[in-house]
Parts: structure tokens; C-alpha cells; sequence
């Protein structure tokens, strides 16, 4: 660590993870690249998440709970978790993800060579059984425009560089608030950059959350371009019909 800091604050929101906190903890202290943080926000679970987590707290000081007091939603959590971050690059890691172990050793050097500010890699999928869906290839190079039509950068493989950047936020809304933070950062920077190297492992969601809801994700994406990015009507729809198309294709 450089001044008693670590170089990378793993960002996890929590709530009602028993079932998957563990791996998702484990491949974190698994990392061939040590220094880092896993900052934890619980957001009230109710099941034994903070119980499991605690363990490992125990056994790991570079893991930090933070537990909210009412329910509020990942936007909040994941913001929670940057706000107490002291490390430079800013890494996020939802709790049914994992990393493969090599992920931050190969993402920072990557970002450290190129001089970049915001990464992402390929990652797999899997459904909420195990069965793998495929591989998650991403554009290597995205700007702004890009975004608005697809989000083509997974949440659990991206990592932002705070020190070029300042501490960048989540918008605070129920879905795509991840969307809404690249899209910001890309108003800052001209450019995105991939890796090719499968690096994380996705976990989909499950049949009846709100992501597996065309509709309401539509809406979500809909409600991103006017309230969040307050873009006009017809660039709206412009991108919406995009967004639409893409999401036809990947589906097939």
C-alpha cells in the first residue's frame, strides 16, 4: 500500500446474498494483485449476509461492512461504498459475481500502460442454475454516442481511474444507474477502453426480477435518456429504437 492506502476499492452492494456472498468474497481475496479494499454496503438484509460477511471480516482486515439503516436500492449502496473508498481505481463487484483471479492484476496494468480512465473486459454468463449462457465480448473502444444506444461496458468488470476522474456517483435511480455512470464519465473523457480477456463471471437474473422484464427495462432505459441525460424527444427515440434493435440482436 502507498500512505497506508490501498490502490483499488472494490465497490459490493449487499442484500440478501447468503446464498452467493461467499464466492463472491473469495475471489476478491483470491486476487493475484493484493492491494485492494472490499468495501461492503449491506442494505438491510434480512437473511444471514452479515453474518457471513463478519466471518470474513474477521479473518481479512482489507474487508469494510458498512451496513445502512433502511432499504434504498444499489444506486445508494454502490455511492455509499465510493464515498469511504480511499483507493485510486475504483473496481465494482455485485455479490452473485466473481473475478477470475487475475482480473486486477491484468485490468490495472492495462489502464496504468495505456494511460485510460475507464476499463471494462469480457466476461461469461451464466443463469441463476449454473448453466452457462456464453461469453459477453464488448466493443474495445466506446465514447458516448456509443452508450446511448447499448450499454456495452458489464458493471462487474469496470474499473475507473478517481485520481484523473475525481470521484464519480451513481445516479440515484432503480435501474440503469450504472449506464448513467459511465454515460457521465464519458462526458468527461472521449473514450472507453476493453479487454478482450474474459476476466468475471456474470451471474443473469433470475425469471422474475425487474431486468428480466423487457418492458420494464425499456421503460428504465426510456426514463435514463430523459431524466438523467435530459436528452431531447427525438434523439430519445432515436437512441431508444437502437437500444431496442441491439438488445433484439444479442438476444438471438
Amino acid at each position: 500500500m502507498t500512505d497506508n492506502k490501498p490502490i483499488v476499492s472494490v465497490i459490493t452492494p449487499s442484500f440478501n446474498c447468503e446464498n452467493s456472498i461467499s464466492s463472491t468474497i473469495e475471489s476478491v481475496i483470491n486476487q493475484s494483485f493484493t492491494d485492494w479494499e472490499m468495501i461492503i454496503v449491506d442494505d438491510c438484509s434480512t437473511d444471514g449476509s452479515i453474518g457471513i460477511i463478519e466471518n470474513y471480516i474477521e479473518k481479512d482486515s482489507r474487508i469494510r461492512l458498512i451496513k445502512r439503516l433502511w432499504n434504498a436500492g444499489p444506486a445508494i449502496a454502490r455511492n455509499v461504498a465510493i464515498e469511504n473508498a480511499q483507493g485510486r481505481y475504483i473496481a465494482f463487484l455485485d455479490s452473485d459475481d466473481q473475478w477470475f483471479e487475475n482480473k486486477l492484476e491484468k485490468q490495472i496494468s492495462f489502464m496504468q500502460d495505456n494511460n485510460i480512465e475507464l476499463s471494462y473486459t469480457a466476461y461469461n454468463k451464466y443463469d441463476y442454475k449454473g448453466n452457462h449462457l456464453g461469453v459477453y465480448k464488448p466493443k474495445l473502444k466506446v465514447n458516448y454516442s456509443d452508450m446511448l444506444k447499448s450499454n456495452r461496458i458489464g458493471c462487474l468488470t469496470a474499473i475507473y481511474d478517481s485520481d484523473k476522474l475525481g470521484k464519480v456517483y451513481m445516479p440515484n435511480i432503480s435501474k440503469r444507474q450504472d449506464l448513467g455512470l459511465w454515460l457521465h464519465i464519458l462526458k468527461m473523457v472521449p473514450f472507453a477502453y476493453g479487454m478482450d480477456d474474459i476476466l468475471a463471471n456474470y451471474l443473469a437474473v433470475q425469471p422474475n426480477s425487474v431486468s428480466s422484464n423487457k418492458i420494464t427495462a425499456a421503460k428504465y432505459q426510456w426514463r435514463l435518456y430523459r431524466e438523467v441525460e435530459k436528452l431531447p424527444f427525438k434523439l430519445s427515440a432515436k437512441n431508444f429504437l437502437s437500444y431496442a434493435y441491439l438488445g433484439y440482436i444479442k438476444s438471438k
